[in-house]
């Protein structure tokens, strides 16, 4: 652990629980904005907002003003109902940072703070993007559409997020594939209803459905590599009104995720065919509606053991690839990155409740660990001394 940012130990935790208070929804963050541009301002560092709506961002011009590392921190926060009793709750009804990312937030403006105080101007510019929008529909596309990476030169990028699934003190990181690719899929079959006693009259679509459900689960099982990792789900169905009646619509909708762009496209095809070919033999309409949403996040190889190097052996956690979804992967179409993670997990202290938990608590020691890993990565590129 560097000592130098030891000293923001109580002012991460103030940052975090700030921010916890005030959570906000998706392209909604206008408070949280306004808290980031008024405690940048008075550290004295330049800032741009209202980046893709309600994003921020702070640069710091180096000695060679050439290309740009950049950290990232999400913003947003989850319609959840907070239950934890702690005097830093939720003052927004209905809304609660229940994924970290008012922790996120609170490691990156303790990061400008330390950049802000260092001694000397960094050898190379920094940019810290505060992004709106992670938990979807996504704020990382439209900040690169603004061409905010092009415009300020950036040639590599940082992001962290807190996971309660790794010990606290532990940094879980890998290189290669760490998030999946998702997406979501909503599917209507349209038949025709009949009394229940005279079957043969309708096209029951609670038939048709339960066929595809069932075909379904051998897409995985029966037309991707074992080898590879995948998920098909169907989380939700709604068909029928009365006993007595054969439905003439049913309703599924579902989730599907792979760590590569060829196993995601090759189960749509499949899913495709599966509804193509029911469509014949009920003489039904079934409308298959695909929403692609976040690439996987892979981590360059190169920069993933440049930062393993330059950490502690024992505070080192090789993770498995994970089925949660990050826009964070956007960025890395553009530019190589890394993403890791700030273990939260704690059983003496109880902070053991999953991301998206009503419940979902760390203790903030842990954030230090989080701007320790952004500093050595500072230091190690020789970008402060």
């Amino acid at each position: 652990m560097l000592e130098s940012v030891l000293i923001y130990k109580e002012e991460i935790k103030k940052i975090r629980r700030d921010l916890h208070r005030i959570p906000e929804l998706s392209f909604e963050e206008y408070e949280t904005a306004e808290y980031i541009e008024n405690y940048l301002a008075e550290l004295g560092i330049r800032c741009e907002n209202k980046i893709a709506k309600t994003g921020v961002v702070a640069f710091f011009e180096g000695k060679s003003n050439g290309n740009t590392i950049a950290f990232r921190a999400d913003m947003d926060a989850l319609s959840i109902k907070e239950k934890n009793d702690v005097d830093f709750k939720s003052t927004n009804e209905g809304k609660m940072h229940a994924c970290g990312h008012d922790g996120h937030m609170a490691i990156l403006l303790c990061l400008a703070k330390y950049l802000a105080e260092s001694k000397d101007k960094p050898n190379s510019n920094v940019l810290l993007i505060f992004q709106p929008a992670e938990e979807g529909p996504g704020g990382a596309l439209p900040i690169i559409n603004e061409r905010v990476l092009e415009k300020y030169n950036v040639s590599e990028i940082y992001g962290l997020h807190i996971l309660p699934d790794i010990e606290e003190g532990m940094i879980g990181i890998r290189e290669g594939e760490v998030m999946a690719q998702t997406g979501e899929f909503d599917i209507e079959i349209k038949g025709k209803s009949a009394h229940a006693a005279q079957p043969h009259k309708s096209i029951d679509s609670m038939v048709v459905m339960s066929e595809l459900i069932l075909g379904f689960q051998s897409i995985v099982s029966r037309n991707i590599d074992p080898i590879e990792a995948a998920v098909l789900t169907v989380g939700k169905v709604v068909a029928g009104d009365r006993r007595n009646i054969i439905a003439n619509t049913a309703v599924l909708e579902g989730t599907l995720r792979s760590f590569k762009t060829s196993v995601y496209s090759r189960i749509k095809d499949r899913m495709r065919d599966y509804t193509e070919g029911l469509e014949h033999i009920h003489n039904c309409n079934i409308e298959l509606v695909f929403r692609d949403m976040y690439p996987p996040v892979i981590n360059d190889k190169r920069l993933t053991q440049n930062l393993i190097e330059n950490l502690h052996e024992s505070e080192i956690q090789i993770i498995e690839p994970l089925m949660l979804a990050e826009d964070f992967s956007y960025y890395q179409r553009v530019v190589p990155g890394v993403f890791f993670f700030v273990g939260a997990n704690n059983s003496k202290k109880n902070f053991l409740h999953p991301l998206h938990s009503e419940r979902f608590n760390f203790d903030e020691k842990i954030l230090i660990n989080g701007l320790n890993v952004y500093a050595k990565i500072l230091k190690a590129k020789k970008i402060i001394t």
